[in-house]
């Protein structure tokens, strides 16, 4: 499985409204079930709350990797979400976060989960990939993005 997949461009936002995390959450997770035909948002939520929880997920400068598992969605799920202004998300850095990449899985997927975790933070490594995907103005544009740095990244696994 890829990330270029899972965040295809029909499931990328540019432009996001939220100020705050509880806000993004539920914009990211609206959009997500607006594109799904899900009526699954409060198990969702609540699986990224639980998750969130535990420690924050704006682990990377800029980025946040909000993730949770649900028996609610089948399959690994994803949204990518761009803001212009930044997001507060009690990063642990404490700066504001401009793009976050939800993940979600049922509970069966949990190795797969961790993989395209693993594999996502892989490409956070490289500096250019936040430069390049802040850049982008289209869903398509940062769908491109995410298979250009996650094909670097296999390439040199």
């Amino acid at each position: 499985m890829f990330l270029y997949d899972v965040f295809r461009p029909e499931c990328i936002k540019i432009g996001l409204e939220s100020e705050d995390k509880e806000e993004v959450f539920e914009e990211l997770v609206d959009h997500y079930c607006q594109r799904e035909g899900s009526e699954a948002r409060e198990d969702i939520l609540d699986a990224l709350r639980k998750r969130e929880a535990k420690m924050s997920t704006g682990i990377h400068k800029g980025i946040a990797l909000p993730h949770g598992k649900s028996d609610a969605v089948s399959g690994i799920k994803g949204v990518l979400g761009i803001s212009r202004k930044g997001i507060n998300y009690d990063a642990l850095d404490g700066q504001p976060v401009y793009i976050l990449f939800m993940l979600l899985a049922p509970e069966k997927d949990s190795e797969i989960h961790l993989r395209l975790l693993k594999r996502l933070a892989g490409l956070l490594d490289d500096p250019q990939f936040y430069t390049d995907m802040i850049a982008q103005t289209s869903p398509t544009g940062a769908n491109g993005v995410i298979k250009k740095y996650e094909d670097i990244v296999l390439a040199s696994d």
